[in-house]
């Protein structure tokens, strides 16, 4: 399995860093049945930052409309996934790295069937240049 790279519509909420905001999020975009392609939350100062990668950008917002949710983006990111090995995110990395590109942040996995996924982020000047060093479709 070769990996995939494709450019994707990132949105995202600060909110409080409280237990319970990220679930109930989450629950809000379950019952009104929004698909999300990645998740990420992260301590942002006092406050939480939480990303989504939905796979209906329209329905996510008309969610987080209904929600009240004060949203920031689109944005855009990159969603990979391959076949695991050793080594997978450090070509990535690499790539970027020859491109002279900065990574603002990388979360990526082993899933099950010898796959891994990663869902990384550039500064928005450089989605284009790291779109080509990356052979993002």
């Amino acid at each position: 399995m070769a990996d995939t790279v494709r450019v994707v519509e990132y949105f995202y909420v600060e909110t409080p860093n409280t237990p319970g905001v990220g679930a109930a999020m989450l629950s809000t975009l379950r019952d009104a049945r929004v698909n999300l392609l990645a998740f990420s939350g992260f301590p942002s100062g006092r406050r939480a930052q939480i990303d989504f990668v939905p796979e209906d950008a329209a329905a996510f917002r008309a969610a987080a409309k209904a929600a009240k949710w004060k949203l920031v983006g689109p944005k855009k990111a990159f969603l990979v996934s391959g076949s695991d090995r050793p080594g997978a995110v450090a070509e990535l990395m690499t790539r970027l790295a020859q491109a002279k590109i900065n990574v603002t942040a990388i979360d990526a996995v082993c899933a099950s069937g010898g796959t891994f996924g990663a869902i990384l982020w550039v500064g928005q000047r450089d989605v284009a240049k790291a779109a080509k060093a990356l052979g993002a479709a």
